[in-house]
This record gives structure tokens, C-alpha cells and sequence, in this order.
């Protein structure tokens, strides 16, 4: 059986290193910004992948017991959620230095 052949690094599936890579280049911002009805809602932006952005914005709100929403790559978690955002970030495997804010 062959295995598949990522697309953009060449590699083999199973070997394939692209999702490491995309997290160290991306620049995450988070925002803390209040609504209409003065209302605090944390934004974490700065994704160029859509559907990661889906998951992680469906895990910070399980971690964070929080409400929130994706919209157009940024993800809306309701109350001030700064710092634990930026630590679970950091699990993630996103790079300290290229999280700003918090």
C-alpha cells in the first residue's frame, strides 16, 4: 500500500510537518474589545486556516466554560479571557513570540 503524498511539503502523511510549520509563522492577536451593550468579549485573531480556527475556537470555549463564535477567522469568546488564552496558545504549539496582546 502507498501511502499519500502531502501536496505542499512533499512528504509523505505521516511524516508530514506543514501543520508545525503554519502554527511558528502565524501572528495571533488577541484583543479585548466591548460590545454595544458594553458587553467584554476577548478576540483571538490572526488564522489563515478557517477550519483550524473552528477547532481551537471549539476548545477554547470547553476549556474556558465560555460562550463564543467564529467570524471570518476570528474567533469571539465572551468575558475577559486574555492570559489563559495566550497560555493555551502556547500548548498548542503556537510561538510566545508571535502571540500578541494579552
Amino acid at each position: 500500500m502507498v501511502e499519500e503524498i502531502c501536496q505542499t511539503c512533499g512528504l509523505p502523511k505521516s511524516l508530514c510537518v506543514c501543520v508545525e510549520i503554519e502554527k511558528e509563522t502565524q501572528k495571533i492577536k488577541i484583543r479585548l474589545m466591548r460590545t454595544s451593550f458594553k458587553k467584554i468579549v476577548t478576540t483571538v485573531s490572526g488564522f489563515d486556516d478557517k477550519e483550524k480556527a473552528k477547532e481551537l475556537e471549539k476548545l477554547l470555549k470547553k476549556k474556558l466554560a465560555c460562550g463564543g463564535t467564529l467570524k471570518d477567522k476570528t474567533i469571539e469568546l465572551q468575558g475577559d479571557h486574555r492570559k489563559k488564552v495566550k497560555e493555551m496558545l502556547k500548548q498548542q504549539g503556537y510561538k510566545e513570540e508571535l502571540i500578541e496582546g494579552a
